[in-house]
């Protein structure tokens, strides 16, 4: 038996289909463009046109080769340097009682509640004053320390729920504070480790404006400020290889999520984000 469509269900389905067009047509224009020459853009960059012009995606790679290795530098050392030192932070947190550890991590909550846009021109000086300006260490350690409070956050909330019979174990094994944190703590933690992982990548990679403000030199710019660069510079005026260009940059992004889905959405289903 059919049912009939009521006009509540027509409409939402509207709707939702309006909302699917808002958020496609974007990626549809991106990949239509990245096909085309200079004419072909300009006599009509809606319609599809042939033929294709996949030499637009050479000359990206050709340009960005070098944008990217420096995106990987920045986003690998500072993902390391993040996790290890906001774990570290988190099990002490968590598992230890000493004075002063409640007004800590309410220290860090409050950190929480600022916006980062407030912190641009601190961060700045402060990169100058210390000597890393115009280096990879002026994305990599402000990167570091500005994930540590949400990171130990999260950790910390984990870490806390952890029966304590494991713990108790292992101190009579004779195992250390910092066996206890790797045998124990960090291999059940991995889907958590992992989702907060995939969003500091998703952040650090997308992140323009950071990047933009220290890195002066073009061979230490990233991929998302070399893109913008190459929009400007007069021997890169064609649209299709400025297209082509967005879209290898995001390909590195789509590989991560899908190769890590399943962990991705174990990490969320387990309830270590439940803050």
């Amino acid at each position: 038996m059919r049912r009939k469509i009521t006009v509540k269900g027509f409409a939402s389905i509207t709707w939702l289909g309006l909302m699917l067009l808002l958020t496609f047509y974007p990626l549809f224009f991106l990949l239509n463009v990245s096909f085309k020459d200079i004419g072909q853009y300009t006599q009509g960059m809606l319609a599809i046109t042939f033929p294709l012009h996949f030499e637009n995606y050479g000359m990206a790679a050709n340009m960005l080769k070098d944008y990217t290795l420096n995106s990987i530098i920045i986003t690998v050392a500072s993902l390391a340097g993040l996790l290890l030192t906001a774990s570290l932070t988190a099990f002490v947190l968590a598992r230890y009682s000493f004075p002063g550890r409640n007004i800590i991590f309410y220290g860090l909550i409050g950190l929480m509640m600022i916006p980062s846009v407030l912190t641009l021109i601190p961060s700045y000086i402060l990169t100058i004053q210390i000597k890393i300006y115009n280096t990879h260490w002026a994305v990599i350690l402000p990167y570091i320390a500005g994930g540590q409070a949400f990171n130990v956050f999260v950790l910390r909330t984990f870490f806390q729920g952890l029966p304590e019979e494991l713990f108790e174990a292992a101190r009579i094994d004779g195992a250390s504070p910092l066996q206890m944190y790797g045998r124990i703590a960090l291999p059940l933690s991995t889907p958590i480790l992992s989702t907060l992982a995939i969003m500091h990548v998703l952040g650090s990679w997308n992140d323009y404006i950071w990047p933009a403000t220290v890195l002066q030199s073009d061979i230490l710019r990233t991929v998302a400020v070399g893109l913008v660069y190459l929009n400007r510079i007069g021997s890169f005026p064609d649209p299709g290889p400025s297209m082509a260009g967005s879209v290898l940059a995001s390909i590195p992004l789509l590989l991560l999520f899908v190769l890590s889905m399943r962990t991705f959405m174990q990490g969320l289903l387990t309830g270590a984000l439940k803050i």
